[in-house]
């Protein structure tokens, strides 16, 4: 056990020789109204993001990772490498994929492009090169899938010796990794890093169980506070989709709580789970897309157009509709009710 957590920090220390970001954003898709990836508004977005946040999940579920051909995943992966590189950030490739064949064929092929992008034939050179921390993967999907089966299905991913998170998505795999099941894996696999949890049920973080040193980072949305280790909670830090659009915030949040500040953040973390929660009431009127792509998109439209984001034409899903303007307008009405509307969005100086 000892001589696995301490491959692991050696691991650690190797892929975030400056320390592991506590903020982490699962950057959104945006397409132009064509419905193609429009790269040139997702540069923009994350100019505007980076500033605070240092570390992305590309492409997460909140950007349409489960939706995307495997030629705009490709694109995409294309993408987040040069924008690492440029901005000096960390990436986790996220490999959303139901089975554990796929998941391995899409890992082999994100690696060749890696080493495609360095130059370099070393796997591990090349990713740290790269920026890219690891390989993101759920478990395989399937609601009578047993913890045996789970197991042996992630534990070929881990076989491969390359740095990968964990993600706890049930409500696309429809079944959760267990504490015990995660505590197994943590003990055989020191490459295995980074664990995620969106369930909203919190299960391994609260389990009280030993993570052996896996940076563990919340995904459900709401009362932000009260779930990092500064407070007594049982997380690490955050990878949440509302960092792309309050990433100050979060960022304040994560530096209040360390410098102990704790009621200062308890209040912008209240604020931030009151706006999320009625955005989140009013998207679920949306039948394309999931709810926390769809709640950000409407979110970022103000971000990125300030005070006119109401006259200009709603963000396109991944399906190819775009958002109502009942929801735009009825969005606006809650971040101006909370003073959220920017003065002048991050748009503002782009060229397009």
């Amino acid at each position: 056990m000892t001589e696995i957590l301490e491959k692991r920090k050696k691991l650690l220390k190797k892929l975030f020789s400056q320390g592991i970001p506590r903020l982490w954003c699962p950057l959104l898709t945006h397409y132009t109204h064509e419905g193609e990836i429009d790269f040139v508004r997702m540069e923009a977005h994350l100019n505007h993001v980076s500033t605070w946040v240092k570390g992305y999940l590309i492409p997460g579920s909140t950007g349409d990772g489960w939706e995307l051909s495997d030629t705009e995943t490709s694109r995409i992966v294309d993408f987040a490498l040069n924008q690492a590189r440029k901005h000096d950030l960390k990436v986790l490739l996220g490999v959303l994929k139901p089975s554990v064949e796929e998941m391995w064929s899409e890992i082999r092929l994100m690696l060749q492009k890696v080493l495609d992008f360095t130059g370099l034939h070393d796997p591990s050179e090349a990713l740290i090169s790269a920026h890219v921390s690891g390989f993101t993967v759920c478990p395989p999907t399937g609601e009578s899938l047993t913890q045996e089966l789970i197991s042996e299905g992630l534990s070929i991913i881990l076989d491969m010796g390359l740095p990968t998170a964990l993600y706890q998505l049930p409500q696309v795999t429809g079944n959760e990794i267990s504490p015990e099941t995660f505590t197994s894996l943590a003990k055989d696999f020191p490459n295995l890093i980074f664990f995620k949890d969106t369930s909203g049920a919190d299960r391994i973080a609260k389990s009280g169980q030993d993570t052996s040193g896996v940076f563990l980072v919340r995904g459900a949305e709401g009362d932000y506070v009260r779930w990092l280790k500064g407070t007594g909670g049982p997380y690490d830090g955050f990878l949440l989709s509302i960092a792309n659009c309050f990433p100050s915030f979060l960022s304040s949040i994560v530096e209040l709580v360390e410098n102990g500040d704790i009621e200062e953040a308890r209040l912008i973390s209240n604020k931030l789970s009151n706006v999320m929660n009625e955005v989140f009431t009013l998207i679920q009127s949306v039948p394309q897309g999931n709810m926390f792509t769809n709640a950000n998109k409407a979110i970022d439209h103000y971000m990125a157009y300030g005070p006119s984001a109401s006259k200009k034409k709603g963000p396109m899903l991944h399906a190819g509709v775009q958002l109502p303007e009942s929801i735009i307008s009825e969005t606006g009405k809650i971040l101006s009710r909370f003073k959220l509307i920017p003065p002048k969005g991050y748009l503002s100086q782009v060229t397009f």
